[in-house]
């Protein structure tokens, strides 16, 4: 059987593709399956019987820390980072179309975080809290340490979206007698919400998975990603690969969410 170059570059791309995917999914799918390990398994193949009882150790005991509590100041962090980048990045984009006095340094020290060390990020923002009298918290510094990683990434994927954003409408809107206010609400939020969830989506999966930032702000009440770093130095039971399933979900569960509202929203345009 004879390939022509075409069909072969083809054949070469499509098997670079699939080890690439294998590369990166492999490894998850491989946790997702040990943590479904009988009651007396371990860490690696071969599996000893299928089962759930990980999932429910994890919770039921106290050997494994305050799953729990750092599963819920998680959640609350990534909720609020949610709502504070899409927010702060819907205005700051809307004030970018305008050029100002001052646009290109703010832009430049707006993203600067993204390239310091977040450890040291995490160093400098504790230290900035003590230095005002207050002690690092979980909801106070390790919030702001979660923003210095989700706004720079918000504001650049605004950018993105507004980029592709035909002015048109508003003027439009402004010509009909639309005031400002009114433009904004019924003209630009709705045409820009699909990118509006992408944002919020960031923000929220950037906290919830941030460690580096979070180790030195938070003080003395763990997010979930420092539990699974302790856990993985002292459990060796397949809840560790049980946590990561759970965690897993909840990414992909958000995720899903963020798809049905977008679909939701093309819906109604058309």
């Amino acid at each position: 059987m004879k390939f022509s170059n075409r069909s072969l570059a083809f054949y070469l791309l499509a098997g670079f593709f699939a080890l690439f995917v294998a590369f990166l999914y492999g490894p998850m799918i491989i946790i997702f399956v040990l943590s479904f390990q009988g009651e007396s398994g371990g860490l690696t193949f071969p599996m000893r019987g299928v089962s759930t009882h990980w999932f429910a150790d994890l919770f039921a005991s106290s050997r494994y820390g305050d799953l729990g509590g750092a599963l819920s100041r998680s959640l609350i962090l990534g909720l609020a980072s949610l709502a504070i980048t899409a927010v702060t990045c819907l205005f700051a984009g809307l004030a970018f179309r305008n050029k100002f006095i001052g646009s290109s340094v703010i832009f430049y020290l707006a993203i600067t975080s993204l390239v310091v060390p977040g450890i040291l990020l995490g160093l400098g923002l504790g230290q900035l809290f003590q230095l005002v009298g207050l002690r690092p918290n979980w909801f106070t510094s390790g919030l702001a340490s979660h923003l210095s990683w989700t706004l720079p990434f918000g504001l650049l994927i605004m950018f993105a979206v507004l980029n592709r954003f035909d002015g048109a409408w508003e003027e439009a809107a402004r010509d009909a007698g639309a005031k400002y206010w009114e433009t904004l609400k019924f003209v630009t939020i709705p045409i820009l919400f699909p990118g509006l969830i992408a944002v919020a989506l960031f923000g929220f999966t950037l906290s919830y998975d941030e460690l580096q930032r979070s180790l030195l702000t938070v003080g003395a009440d763990n997010t979930l990603p420092i539990e699974i770093a302790n856990m993985t130095q002292n459990v060796t039971t397949p809840a560790l690969y049980a946590i990561g399933t759970f965690t897993s979900a909840i990414s992909f569960t958000v995720i899903g969410i963020a798809f049905v509202a977008i679909s939701i929203i093309q819906k109604r345009r058309n």
